[in-house]
């Protein structure tokens, strides 16, 4: 796969916010800690998981780059 197609793909993936706090919990972080990890604030990871906002343009992409490399299997019922 070419880093473009590579690329494409992450833009499909929705995080949502039962997908959010799974991913934080796989990581074994706070919300404060995983804001400081992503640059942002504590109340928009809060705001997440809540399903208040979802995570748009970059931080979208970087929650699924980090959700990649740390192992975290997206495609599974979060909710298990």
């Amino acid at each position: 796969m070419s880093q473009i197609d590579g690329n494409m793909a992450r833009k499909e993936l929705v995080w949502d916010n039962r997908r959010i706090r799974a991913l934080r919990k796989h990581l074994g972080l706070t919300q404060s800690k995983m804001a400081d990890e992503l640059g942002t604030r504590q109340q928009t990871i809060s705001e997440w998981e809540i399903g208040m906002y979802k995570p748009r343009g970059t931080s979208a992409t970087l929650l699924t780059i980090v959700a990649e490399r740390s192992g975290f299997n997206y495609n599974t019922d979060p909710e298990k």
